[in-house]
C-alpha cells in the first residue's frame, strides 16, 4: 500500500467527524421516536401544512436568489473574462468574490441592517438627499425579498467563482470559425457558446439553490422567526423552548438533505457533461 494514502487521512477524519457522522445521526434520528424505537411518524409529520409551507418558502427564496444571482454573476464574470477589461479588474473581482462568497451569518445580517435597515446608512442618505424612503414603497428587509437581497451578497460572488472557468474554456477559435461561416455574434452565442455553457449554467444555479436552501445563520439573525423557512423551523424543533421535538427536527433535516442532495447530484452530472466540451 502506498504511503501517499496517508496524505488524505486528515481529510477523511475531518469528513467523517463533521459530515458523514452528523448526517448519519440525522438520518437515523428521523426514523426514531423519543424512546429510540423505529417509527415513520416523524416522516409523516413532515406533511403538516406549517412544515410544507416552510419548505415551500425556502424553495422560493432559494430559487429567487439562485436565478438572480446566476444572472448578475454571469454578466459580471463575462465582462471580466471576455469584456476586454484590464487584468487587474479581473484579479480584484475574483479576490473579492472569494471573500464575499464565504461572508454570511450574523455579520452579514448586521451589515445589511446597518445599510438597508429602517435607520440604515443607505436608507438615511436616500431620505436626506433624494427625499425617497424605500420603506414607503412597502419594502421590508425582514421579509421574503429582503432575505433574497441579503443572500445575493454571497450568491453572486459564488456564481462568478464557478462560472469563470467555464467561460475561460470557451475557445476563441469557435467564434472565429462561426464568423468565417457567416454567423453573427448573436447567432454564435445562440448556436455555439450558449449550448456549451448551458450545462454549466444550470449546474451552477442548482448549486446556488442548495447553498441558499441550507443557510440558517443569516436568515435567523436577520428575520428571527418572522419568516417561516425550513432552516429556522428546524432550529426551533431542535433547540426551541416551545417547538422542542428533536426527532421531528431530524426529519426536517433529512428532508433538507434529500433536496440539497438532489440539487448537488444534478450539479455534478451537468458539470460532467459540460467538462467534456471545455477540456
Amino acid at each position: 500500500m502506498s504511503f501517499a494514502w496517508l496524505g488524505i487521512v486528515p481529510f477523511m477524519i475531518f469528513a467523517v467527524m463533521f459530515l458523514i457522522a452528523p448526517a448519519a445521526i440525522l438520518v437515523v434520528g428521523a426514523f426514531q421516536d423519543q424512546t429510540g424505537a423505529f417509527t415513520l411518524e416523524n416522516i409523516v409529520n413532515l406533511f403538516q401544512p406549517s412544515i410544507m409551507s416552510a419548505y415551500w418558502i425556502s424553495i422560493q427564496v432559494s430559487t429567487a436568489s439562485a436565478l438572480i444571482g446566476a444572472l448578475i454573476g454571469f454578466f459580471l464574470a463575462y465582462a471580466a473574462v471576455s469584456g476586454g477589461l484590464p487584468q487587474s479588474v479581473r484579479a480584484t473581482l475574483m479576490t473579492f468574490s472569494g471573500v464575499a462568497s464565504n461572508f454570511a451569518g450574523v455579520p452579514l445580517a448586521f451589515a445589511f441592517l446597518a445599510t438597508l435597515g429602517r435607520t440604515g446608512l443607505v436608507t438615511t442618505l436616500l431620505v436626506k438627499y433624494a427625499g425617497f424612503n424605500i420603506y414607503s414603497t412597502g419594502f421590508n428587509l425582514l421579509s421574503f425579498w429582503g432575505l433574497v437581497i441579503t443572500y445575493l451578497y454571497f450568491q453572486i460572488p459564488l456564481m462568478i467563482l464557478i462560472i469563470t472557468p467555464a467561460l475561460d474554456g470557451i475557445k476563441k477559435d469557435w467564434a472565429e470559425a462561426a464568423s468565417t461561416l457567416g454567423a453573427s455574434r448573436l447567432e454564435y452565442w445562440r448556436y455555439v457558446a450558449f449550448p456549451i455553457l448551458w450545462p454549466s449554467l444550470m449546474g451552477t444555479m442548482l448549486l446556488l439553490f442548495a447553498n441558499a436552501f441550507g443557510a440558517i445563520a443569516t436568515a435567523y439573525a436577520l428575520t428571527g422567526s418572522s419568516l417561516n423557512i425550513a432552516p429556522i423551523l428546524l432550529y426551533a424543533q431542535i433547540r426551541g423552548d416551545v417547538l422542542h421535538n428533536p426527532h421531528l427536527g431530524y426529519a426536517l433535516a433529512f428532508g433538507m438533505i434529500v433536496i440539497t442532495g438532489l440539487s448537488n447530484g444534478l450539479y455534478i452530472w451537468l458539470r460532467g457533461r459540460s467538462e467534456r466540451w471545455l477540456r
